[in-house]
């Protein structure tokens, strides 16, 4: 098989799907957002090993389980739609948690690395809620009012987990790292 041949095959594999249609861009932000859940359940186990603080360590603890059930949220919509959830790589998680991880490599006291997790765990909160937001109102115009109910439930969750590193910051790990 001579060059041109491999280069047209790689190129044919490798072209990405058209959309036309909301349903077909309903798909990608579907697939993105199971991207990004399955990469978030392997990066947590990190957040938790390096929380200085005992209740943000179970803040990341408690989230990872909550993302493992987003993951499976997910699947079961997908199952429900006949989409094959995975193929697609969420890049914007990806960038998340590179900068997270670059970011524990940091040297930094204790207290610094705590409040410094709180802020990268929450940019990745702030993405997933407005992708779960979008997903929530193109399920709503397609007239997929079960899986929009589906999805809100995880947006509330996002939410309630941003709220919830809100409180450990403002609350005390802001002010020790001030220290």
């Amino acid at each position: 098989m001579n060059f041109f041949l491999i280069f047209k095959t790689i190129t044919i594999i490798q072209k990405p799907k058209t959309m036309k249609k909301l349903e077909d861009l309903f798909e990608h932000q579907l697939k993105d957002l199971y991207s990004a859940e399955d990469q978030l359940t392997k990066a947590l186990p990190k957040m938790v090993e390096n929380a200085k603080d005992s209740k943000l360590k179970k803040a990341f603890e408690d989230h990872l389980e909550e993302t493992k059930g987003h993951k499976q949220r997910l699947e079961d919509i997908c199952s429900e739609l006949d989409i094959d959830p995975s193929g697609e790589t969420c890049k914007a998680m990806e960038g998340l948690i590179k900068e997270a991880e670059s970011f524990l490599d940091e040297d930094t006291s204790d207290d610094v690395k705590n409040a410094g997790m709180i802020a990268e765990a929450q940019r990745v909160e702030h993405y997933e809620i407005s992708a779960y937001g979008t997903a929530v109102r193109f399920a709503k115009e397609l007239g997929h009012n079960n899986i929009a109910d589906k999805l809100q439930q995880t947006l509330d969750e996002e939410y309630s987990a941003d709220q919830k590193l809100d409180n450990l910051a403002e609350g005390r790990l802001n002010e020790k790292a001030k220290a």
